[in-house]
């Protein structure tokens, strides 16, 4: 497969040609080619059917589970007794099902980001990143924030920028920083500087403008997307107990295919914790508030428990596959 063939999405160059020679010197190990082990590269080595079946084109009535197979599963929405349709932020759109309190975080850690990220009106429809809705209804909210006009921003790349934005709005400019696939930590203190990635994605050069400005922090998000996903962010974050779950943790299964949802905010109660999940997915789309397709009662809060799987409407995952940031 030549260099170019990386970096088609859908039949369209996801990246300009100047990124397809772009590490074009790295072994096939950290290229492009270790880059397809995460999420949405595994797509591109799987071609444009293969992509559909599981994502844009798969049926309205379709779910992925964590082997990539496609089973059947009932069209769902959440409850409408949990949603406030003047609610324009995550916590004030949902009400926590009877008997469980919403969890408070402190402000400026990011649980309480998530909890305040705003929404777009109820009733919006997904989109992907060139505009076309999503025909698969599997969202309870859309997050109010861009895609981009690029097949860049799936799943894991939607986390990394969720937890990117916050360390930003707080400017701990420091803690921002990703595992690229081929084992890179591409440092944005760095990049703010004016270095920018080596051709072999293993190191900086000079010669960029220095700047802390939002769209030259989303250059470097770019970036991170393209050479970073779930295979590298899977072996980022450290293993956690079901029981211990809080809003930023991460359901994650890296690799090829792989998938990865973030957990928005939780609750607790007697009956244990509920929580809120987000995703994007392939191609690249808005950042969903999930249903849940099991449990229309207390949709879009899923319960945690440690029998079973974790059914999302297009993924399931084992309990074991909770992490969280180091």
């Amino acid at each position: 497969m030549n260099k170019l063939s990386y970096f088609f999405k859908f039949g369209t160059v996801s990246l300009v040609v100047a990124a397809a020679v772009q590490c074009s010197s790295v072994t096939q190990d950290s290229s492009k080619d270790a880059m397809q082990d995460s999420s949405k590269d595994a797509m591109q080595d799987s071609s444009k059917g293969a992509m559909q079946d599981s994502s844009k084109d798969a049926p309205q009535d379709a779910s992925q589970d964590a082997e990539g197979k496609i089973h059947r599963v009932k069209d769902v929405s959440q409850d409408a007794s949990q949603e406030n349709a003047e609610g324009n932020t995550v916590a004030t759109r949902f009400n926590v099902p009877v008997g469980y309190s919403r969890k408070a975080y402190t402000a400026g850690t990011f649980g309480n980001y998530l909890q305040d990220l705003p929404l777009k009106p109820q009733g919006t429809l997904t989109k992907y990143y060139n505009g076309e809705v999503k025909d698969k209804k599997v969202a309870a909210a859309v997050i109010d924030m861009s895609v981009g006009n690029r097949d860049l921003q799936q799943c894991a790349d939607a986390i990394m920028r969720l937890r990117a934005e916050w360390l930003f709005a707080e400017k701990r400019f420091k803690d921002i920083s990703f595992n690229l696939t081929n084992g890179f930590n591409m440092k944005y203190s760095e990049w703010k500087q004016g270095k920018r990635l080596n051709a072999a994605c293993n190191g900086w050069n000079t010669g960029g403008t220095a700047s802390e400005s939002h769209d030259d922090f989303m250059n470097y998000m770019k970036k991170i997307f393209t050479y970073a996903g779930t295979l590298s962010l899977s072996k980022e974050l450290q293993t956690k107990n079901i029981a211990n779950l809080e809003a930023g943790d991460v359901f994650i299964k890296g690799g090829s295919p792989g998938h990865a949802v973030i957990v928005l905010d939780v609750a607790e109660g007697g009956g244990g914790k509920v929580f809120l999940l987000a995703q994007s997915y392939m191609p690249a789309q808005d950042i969903e508030v999930l249903v849940n397709p099991n449990n229309a009662s207390i949709s879009p809060w899923f319960k945690a428990s440690e029998m079973g799987r974790l059914v999302t409407p297009e993924w399931n995952f084992e309990w074991n596959q909770l992490k969280t940031w180091p």
